[in-house]
């Protein structure tokens, strides 16, 4: 393990996000979002099965013989927390990690906009940040607890798998829970959330209906619910709910959606001028024009509502795409890279604004 051990501590000396070992081939790191070759021996079959036995914990082993893959969080004293996920490939094992910074990062450091903190100190309803796997949904939700951890006394439970940052209870009262450690499954932890007194719950992601009826059920009581979903827009976040349901329940689920939806924030990581990366945000906020868009299941004009509703906290991310360049945070270059709508964006920049947006909505 002494080795295993070494090619974390570079990982984070490096700067590394991600850490790939397989067998036969060389140990990789994702730095600013490019993988990297690193010098270190080549991973032998005796060494990957030490290394998967010794670091895989007790209570994840049943469900690895039987899956043959796992997520569970691996921490190294004085290195760090690690998301782990072990799994196999033609009947090897591999390792994918990520590092999981032990202290959460402020608003500031990770560029967010200032409207995520008035979600964040909302009083009930649910509240979701979606993108891609690896996007930096779990920094920004951690961001978020954080500002609620600092600024309210509320009592927060998570249910996470596996746990990624590790909260000290500031003015809040945060109890985390691991599904497979502390609970048996989402679901059955989900169960008994709501007799546990919480203000607000984190469900580490949305992976069912059995998960977002318990966000719905807790949202409808009063409650705070934040979690992830992968979607790659803000508008298709709706349908994605609507997809985990049956035909015959959609309708239903839609018209309490309505009254439960507090938010829904998209990132996208963009490269930065000067090195590193910075979110891009799609922000959809369910103004009185978006509940009339969903009680009316005309989806297809999300986009445009997000559009239009800037005045409300709301952009696109050809919007964000554009202030990002705007305030030399982001090339040109890396914005068109990165934008929805390429074409629409270089209009932007060249001063020209199409206002198809309000067309679509009236």
């Amino acid at each position: 393990m002494e080795l295993f051990n070494r090619i974390l501590r570079t990982a984070v000396d490096g700067g590394a996000s991600d850490i790939h070992i397989k067998l036969g081939g060389p140990v990789y790191f994702r730095i600013d979002g490019e993988l990297v070759a690193i010098e270190a021996p080549v991973p032998t079959k005796e060494w990957l099965t030490n290394v998967v036995e010794r670091m895989v914990p007790p209570h994840a082993k049943g469900r690895l013989e039987k899956d043959r893959e796992v997520d569970f969080s691996y921490y190294i004293p004085d290195v760090g927390r690690f998301r782990t996920n072990v799994y196999q490939e033609t009947g090897e094992w591999c390792i994918a990690m990520r590092y999981v910074k032990v202290k959460v990062p402020s608003f500031d450091e990770l560029g967010l906009l200032h409207v995520l903190k008035k979600l964040a100190e909302a009083p009930r309803g649910i509240v979701l940040v979606s993108g891609t796997t690896g996007c930096g949904k779990s920094t920004t939700l951690a961001a978020m607890l954080e500002h609620i951890n600092s600024t309210q006394k509320r009592h927060v439970i998570t249910l996470e798998d596996p746990i990624e940052y590790v909260f000290e209870d500031n003015q809040c009262v945060i109890e985390q829970r691991e599904v497979g450690l502390d609970t048996g499954s989402f679901a059955m932890g989900l169960k008994h959330i709501l007799r546990q007194d919480p203000d607000i719950i984190m469900i580490g992601e949305m992976r069912d209906s059995v998960s977002f009826m318990a966000a719905i059920n807790a949202a409808d009581t009063g409650h705070l619910v934040f979690s992830t979903l992968h979607t790659t827009s803000a508008s298709q976040a709706v349908g994605r709910i609507l997809d985990f349901f049956k035909a015959d329940e959609r309708d239903q689920v839609r018209r309490q959606l309505v009254g439960t939806l507090r938010a829904i924030v998209c990132q996208r990581m963009v490269g930065k001028a000067g090195g590193g990366v910075i979110p891009a945000l799609e922000i959809l906020i369910n103004t009185p024009t978006v509940r009339k868009l969903l009680e009316e299941n005309r989806l297809e004009k999300l986009a445009a509502a997000i559009e239009t509703g800037v005045d409300d906290g709301m952009q696109t991310f050809n919007q964000a795409l554009f202030n990002l360049v705007k305030e030399g945070r982001v090339t040109e270059k890396e914005a068109l890279n990165k934008a929805t709508n390429a074409q629409a964006l270089e209009m932007n920049f060249k001063g020209i604004f199409l206002d198809e947006a309000r067309r679509i909505l009236s």
